[in-house]
């Protein structure tokens, strides 16, 4: 294990997308590339991730329902809901750990989630117009890993079977199965290939990619 640990938790808080997260243990440090999410989902709202960036088309309701499962801190949520206020935003986790984390850092920004505590979307009612995940993507055989550098985080919140794959692929199967019309993921680049070629059983197809990010639409 580390001789120290990451800067993050020994602060306990780090920056995301401009505002200011409380992190433990219980959860993943955000990482920059993670903010590609957020991008993305402003850019299906029709709206400029950056000043000066000419917003595209909107290609969803401008109310729309968005669910973030695996939320963690609850980093990703509560960025979507103070980026598009007239979003009704979820976030699930199966850690109730990491949800108490995110239910402090909603009430901190002041962000209206609804939270649930759910196994992918195993306890899941609605039917969101996104679903957005940074799921447990890591292959531990990936010879460039550096463990140690991970050693603190939760491997829950790290590590998946199928190289990697495992819960990527079973959330596009159940988000196939209540016809979810996008899906954003956060996936190595490695992996783009393989998600790309097993979403399209479930009739997903690529409508983007940005760095570590996957955006699917159901055809």
């Amino acid at each position: 294990m580390n001789n120290k640990k990451p800067k993050a938790y020994q602060d306990g808080r780090i920056d995301f997308y401009g505002r200011d997260f409380i992190v433990t243990p219980d959860v993943l440090i955000p990482r920059p590339e993670t903010e590609q999410i957020i991008d993305e989902v402003l850019t299906l709202a029709g709206k400029p991730y950056l000043p000066g960036v000419k917003p595209t088309k909107n290609k969803i309701k401008k109310s729309p329902i968005i669910l973030d499962v695996g939320t963690g801190s609850g980093c990703i949520a509560i960025t979507v809901e103070k980026e598009l206020p007239d979003a009704d935003v979820y976030a699930s986790d199966i850690s109730e750990e990491a949800l108490k984390i995110a239910k402090t850092n909603a009430k901190n920004l002041e962000a209206n989630i609804n939270f649930i505590k759910s196994d992918l979307l195993s306890q899941i009612d609605i039917k969101p117009d996104v679903l957005i995940a940074n799921l447990p993507y890591v292959d531990p055989e990936w010879d460039w890993l550096d463990k140690e550098a991970l050693s603190y985080e939760p491997s829950l919140a790290l590590y998946a079977k199928d190289h990697g794959l495992s819960l990527i692929k079973k959330l596009i199967e159940q988000a196939g199965a209540k016809n979810i019309e996008y899906i954003i993921l956060e996936s190595d680049p490695s992996q783009h290939d393989e998600i790309i070629a097993f979403a399209k059983q479930y009739k997903y197809k690529l409508e983007n990619k940005r760095g570590f990010v996957l955006t699917l639409k159901i055809v």
